[in-house]
């Protein structure tokens, strides 16, 4: 099976479950903190300018679809610990976040994006701990790379793996900006989306 990942679309914008689409196939969802570059690593991995990306942090506020070349989608959730929101539009978030993630049976894997340059906060560990406890497996990706030096980045990648107690060689060094760990990025994804697939297949 071949898997055109620029043969990419918007196929819908949620805020509730009923909004989802309709028509069943194997998802990944990307999560994250505000401002760690979600936008950017999809449009990096999959098609440039398919998600949009903005400079101000909290960007997201909605669950989008993105239809990968009609056989799997990749599901943008809203960045959680944006400081500059109202205790009501995070309540709103968490409630969108948690609703896909605890009702959606599509989801298959999950893409948890840390930024190198810092420890993970506890909302990090708290995802990292829900899919653990789901057994949904999980890509840790490391972005904004190309910002610290070669030993800053080592550093920083062991200092992670320390503190989330996960060997350091299952992290993804990425950077949107100079390609590194791009290919594999797009590598993994299809390797597993296509066996998600062929499993979802085989139920049938």
């Amino acid at each position: 099976m071949k898997i055109n990942l620029s043969n990419a679309r918007l196929e819908k914008i949620a805020v509730k479950k009923d909004d989802y689409p309709p028509i069943k196939m194997p998802e990944m969802c990307i999560c994250g903190r505000s401002n760690v570059g979600k936008s950017s690593f999809i449009n990096a991995v999959f098609k440039d300018k398919l998600a949009k990306v903005g400079s101000t942090p909290g960007q997201t506020r909605t669950i989008n679809f993105f239809n990968i070349d009609n056989k799997f989608r990749v599901v943008d959730l809203p960045g959680y610990g944006y400081a500059e929101v109202s205790k009501e539009e995070k309540r709103r978030w968490r409630t969108m976040i948690e609703e896909y993630l605890l009702e959606r049976q599509e989801l298959k894997l999950s893409v948890l994006l840390l930024d190198s340059r810092h420890l993970p906060t506890e909302d990090d560990k708290i995802m990292l701990s829900f899919f653990d406890k789901k057994e949904i497996p999980i890509m840790i990706v490391l972005t904004k790379c190309d910002k610290l030096s070669n030993n800053e980045l080592a550093k920083n990648t062991e200092l992670i793996s320390k503190e989330l107690g996960i060997e350091k060689e299952l992290f993804y060094q990425f950077s949107a900006k100079s390609g590194m760990g791009v290919k594999q990025v797009q590598y993994a994804i299809v390797k597993f989306m296509e066996e998600a697939i062929l499993q979802e297949k085989g139920k049938k």
